[in-house]
């Protein structure tokens, strides 16, 4: 049995049976990506990568039309860096892969040994500030050297210990950039920029619907005055970070010496921001969309837009079908300038329709006997199934304007997902019950004390996932402890 056989008959698990075995079936049939040799990494395979290359494109010319260069940086760090910045260290202490040894030699039974330890042991980086401003700190000297935006696309490492393909693994792929600012006002619109920039995405091109808003002390990145971030909803009503921006402030500076000389000659420590987006916005986009037939890809993150499949194999026309459909697709590519694939593999044409089906291509085109006698084709949608039948020469506009409904109702339908499932919830009670028997997320008071959001924590495991940006102030008391509360925050399970 080929490659393309095994594929088709991948049965995925009902979401209502099973969603986190539905998720896995979805990236297996969908063919996205592998497991690995290694616990907790994954190999990314050619569909699923394709997705990444979307997101590189995109965020890489968003991201020089606000100024920021690409550069690289060492995947080794001295573990003395992680020590300089208290906070930074304590929060990642626990995940980090630490190199001890530089080689290995025979152990004499005809095996291998780690040999010659390292004096200062290495760091496998789980992200990239310390040996980040390291840097800055020799490039940075006066006030015209300011602001230094650079961003890097890399791999970090983060020892997890529960897994999972995309949301969660222990090793991924992010950019992360990185930030140096003359004034705290500046650095603070530069990470409000890079929020917003991440909300455009994920709304207009994941069709996500994201909450945009500020983390609590105890959800903030280790070692940020501040940390911004975007929170979407899946199907089974948890919540999923897609993307942050901290406002580091001079924390990182002064622990690595990252200052300048202003106008009159006065010694500064610059204002510092980070941020970043990874692979995880992949396993957003499986779980926001896809059904219980596989994949469903917005059109505008689909490495290919349609497919042709030829239909009536066995008859007398089908080499003229063949050979019509094979020109159809060639010159609906070359008008459209979207990526159209012809699939003549001697696949029976039912076989074809559940492979792409699975794949999430957002258009299947059918060409069989009758439709070229007509001059027509028949345009099948991913997202709803429906049918339309489309002549040949309004097959590019048509085609177009398709796309362009499937990308709109793929956005409504998860933001009225999102409005079905946002409660709010004002006694403890509820509160608990809400979150126990519903999924979405809860609108609740907070007092703003870190020892009530533990404890809500410990006993629902909900978490504080954002302060809305736009929230309303609304006098009421904290859900927890009943103390003063002015504002609802976003409470839910999350990923």
């Amino acid at each position: 049995m080929d490659d393309d056989s095994k594929n088709i008959q991948k049965k995925i698990t009902p979401r209502a049976e099973d969603y986190s075995k539905w998720y896995s079936d979805v990236i297996d049939a969908a063919d996205i990506a592998d497991n690995s040799a290694v616990r907790g990494c994954m190999i990314i395979k050619p569909y699923g990568y394709a997705l990444w290359e979307k997101i590189h494109t995109i965020f890489d010319e968003k991201f020089k039309k606000l100024g920021v260069s690409n550069a690289y940086f060492p995947l080794l760090i001295p573990q003395s860096f992680l020590a300089k910045e208290a906070k930074h260290v304590e929060g990642f202490a626990k995940e980090v892969a630490v190199v001890t040894h530089h080689r290995l030699e025979s152990d004499g039974k005809g095996g291998l040994k780690p040999a010659g330890e390292l004096s200062d042991p290495l760091i496998i980086r789980p992200t990239s500030e310390t040996i980040i401003y390291d840097a800055f700190s020799r490039w940075i000297c006066s006030y015209r050297d300011l602001p230094l935006l650079i961003n890097q696309w890399a791999n970090v490492l983060r020892w997890e210990m529960r897994t999972r393909p995309f949301l969660r693994t222990t090793e991924f792929l992010w950019q992360e950039g990185h930030t140096a600012h003359r004034t705290s006002q500046e650095a603070a619109e530069f990470a409000s920029k890079i929020i917003n920039e991440y909300k455009d995405f994920v709304e207009q091109d994941m069709a996500l619907p994201v909450i945009a808003g500020y983390k609590s002390e105890s959800e903030r990145f280790a070692g940020a005055d501040q940390t911004l971030c975007i929170e979407a909803m899946m199907q089974d009503g948890k919540a999923l970070q897609a993307g942050t921006s901290h406002m580091l402030g001079q924390n990182f500076a002064k622990a690595f010496n990252v200052s300048f000389t202003d106008e009159k000659g006065k010694p500064n420590f610059a204002w510092q921001t980070s941020w970043g987006v990874s692979t995880r916005l992949i396993g957003a986009l499986i779980m926001a969309h896809s059904d219980d037939k596989g994949l469903v890809l917005p059109p505008k993150m689909a490495s290919i837009s349609a497919v042709v499949v030829p239909v009536g194999q066995g008859t007398a026309e089908y080499d003229n079908v063949l050979k019509y459909a094979k020109e159809f697709a060639q010159r609906l590519e070359s008008e459209t300038g979207l990526a159209v694939k012809f699939d003549d593999r001697e696949l029976r044409s039912g076989e074809k329709y559940f492979y792409w089906e699975k794949r999430g291509v957002p258009v299947r085109i059918e060409i069989g006997p009758r439709d070229l006698a007509k001059k027509s084709v028949v345009y099948v949608r991913r997202d709803n199934g429906q049918k339309s039948f489309v002549a040949e020469a309004d097959a590019a506009i048509k085609l177009k304007e398709l796309l362009a409904d499937i990308q709109t109702s793929l956005f409504e339908k998860a933001a009225k997902f999102r409005k079905d499932n946002l409660r709010p919830v004002d006694s403890w009670g509820d509160f608990k019950q809400t979150i126990d028997a519903k999924p979405g997320f809860i609108k609740a008071h907070w007092c703003g004390g870190a020892e009530c959001e533990a404890k809500i924590k410990e006993e629902t495991m909900a978490t504080i996932r954002c302060i809305p940006f736009d929230v309303e102030a609304e006098a009421g008391k904290c859900v927890f402890c009943g103390k003063k509360s002015n504002n609802r925050v976003i409470f839910a399970k999350a990923y």
